[in-house]
């Protein structure tokens, strides 16, 4: 990890990187006019500090083309649900309780400029149990998230060591 970029300052993310000394840009909207500024001033400083590959791990805003554009094919996100169900939102953990299925899950993939649609890297089923909250829920796809995210992390580094588009 050679650098952290937060719309949450408070988020844990940006605590590792203080408590580990990893350049951190906290990168909250208020302080933009616009998703596409915010997006120029996070591009600018993943390119000084040399990143090759993001991951969005808690990252709650829609990345604009500039950003896109200088990571593409670059970027991961994990998602709660089992892509394609409920994609597009952050509240994927309630469509699927209220659905009333039987199953929902985690996803990694490749992030795309079309939300939530990019390449599949892993996806791991959770059970919906009776008696469940939203709460209870989103604790064991948390859980979930957690396992599948090293695994779509290693997945994604031997994709871009096999290709030449890695700067």
């Amino acid at each position: 990890m050679v650098a952290v970029a937060t719309n949450r300052p408070s988020c844990g993310g940006a605590a590792f990187a203080r408590d580990h000394g990893i350049p951190l840009a906290e990168l909250s909207q208020k302080s933009f006019a616009s998703a596409e500024e915010r997006d120029v001033a996070m591009r600018g400083f993943f390119l000084r500090h040399g990143v090759e590959m993001v991951v969005d791990a808690g990252y709650d805003r829609i990345h604009t083309h500039p950003f896109l554009d200088a990571f593409a094919n670059r970027i991961i996100n994990i998602h709660p649900s089992l892509l394609p169900e409920f994609g597009g939102g952050m509240d994927a953990v309630e469509q699927a309780l209220a659905r009333g299925g039987k199953r929902t899950g985690a996803t990694v993939h490749v992030v795309t400029a079309e939300l939530d649609a990019g390449p599949i890297l892993v996806q791991e089923s959770v059970p919906i149990l009776e008696g469940d909250t939203v709460e209870t829920l989103r604790q064991r796809v948390h859980e979930a998230e957690y396992r599948i995210l090293p695994e779509g992390i290693k997945l994604m580094e031997a994709r871009l060591a096999g290709s030449s588009s890695v700067r």
